[in-house]
């Protein structure tokens, strides 16, 4: 099985352990994004994972792919040009100080990106998975046309499409979002989401829910589900719940309603004591898409991608390195962090 995402791979920057910006003077690198990480978590449960954006030709760039290379990524795709790599610099949060993140993006070599870099007939040749966010219409320039391109050929190809659709207010307006997602939707048959995305984007929310004060009603979430597959035909839309008591500690859980079978499927819930919570939600696409790839049934697939991601938020950085045992062991019910002899 072959899958392609399409997006930004970030020079990630933070303080060392949970100092604030305005306490460090250095800051750890590492590199990470949304597609690309669920690149990696593909490429590490034995898939062929290829990622493609546009990076610059320099030591920086190459450092960028580099690091999805180490891990089997396939990077043979990625156009080389323009003069930016993207940086987020990144404060982790301790008890209830939240996390914080602060983007250097503009002008970075996928931001300019023109149509014609990209080949998607050639890309999408013996694929069967197309990923991306929404994240990357976001960023400008001629990405919205770049991304509907990728969809159309993804199409023609016979390849089935998912989108995490992680609305970041901070990259453009509700209204924005909205028009060119409600475009974008026509294409994909897996949409992942959350409260908060389902509700920026489309505005469609789940009844009697309290995000940050960490209460969820998990019912309403299959109306959530049902309205989204309604007015875009998906043939699968995943809901992750996150309740979040403070940086450290979350429950974590998720919902995936199969619409020709008419099931909602809600996995356990686990208690999160966070290490790294960023690349949480794209590690639960990476196991979603393994799941299904894999042919596991709608419970397994959501038990699956939910314990993937529990996973990823005790390992530091933007990847998951976990493997299909790990995973299918935890969801198959052993969370005791007992030492492995």
């Amino acid at each position: 099985m072959k899958v392609v995402t399409f997006g930004e791979l970030m020079l990630r920057l933070q303080p060392y352990n949970y100092l604030r910006f305005t306490q460090t003077d250095s800051l750890e690198a590492t590199f990470g994004g949304g597609e690309a990480n669920v690149s990696v978590s593909l490429a590490n449960y034995g898939l062929d994972a290829a990622f493609v954006t546009k990076l610059p030709a320099h030591a920086i760039g190459q450092c960028a792919i580099n690091s999805l290379r180490r891990y089997g990524v396939d990077t043979s795709m990625i156009v080389r040009g323009g003069d930016r790599v993207g940086i987020y610099y990144n404060e982790k949060g301790a008890a209830q100080r939240p996390s914080v993140c602060i983007y250097d993006r503009a002008h970075s070599a996928i931001a300019e990106a023109a149509r014609e870099d990209f080949d998607w007939d050639r890309i999408f040749e013996g694929v069967d998975w197309f990923h991306f966010t929404g994240i990357t219409p976001a960023l400008g320039g001629n990405l919205v046309e770049i991304c509907k391109d990728a969809c159309k050929a993804a199409k023609a190809h016979g390849v089935k499409i998912s989108c995490d659709l992680n609305y970041r207010g901070k990259l453009w307006t509700r209204e924005q979002a909205r028009a060119a997602m409600t475009e974008l939707c026509q294409y994909i048959d897996v949409c992942i989401s959350n409260e908060e995305d389902a509700k920026d984007v489309f505005g469609i929310e789940a009844e009697n829910t309290d995000i940050s004060g960490g209460k969820l009603n998990r019912e309403g979430y299959k109306s959530v589900a049902r309205q989204l597959a309604d007015k875009f035909g998906f043939e699968m839309v995943a809901i992750t719940l996150r309740e979040s008591h403070s940086a450290f500690d979350n429950d974590w859980s998720a919902m995936l309603y199969n619409v020709k079978k008419d099931e909602y499927c809600f996995s356990k819930k686990y208690s999160l004591h966070i290490i790294d919570r960023i690349g949480g939600g794209d590690s639960f696409g990476g196991g979603l898409i393994y799941a299904l790839l894999s042919g596991k049934d709608t419970q397994a697939a959501v038990e699956f991608a939910v314990a993937a991601s529990a996973l990823k938020h005790s390992i530091e950085g933007d990847y998951n390195m976990v493997t299909v045992p790990e995973v299918e062991k935890l969801a198959g019910g052993d969370a005791s962090g007992r030492v492995q002899r």
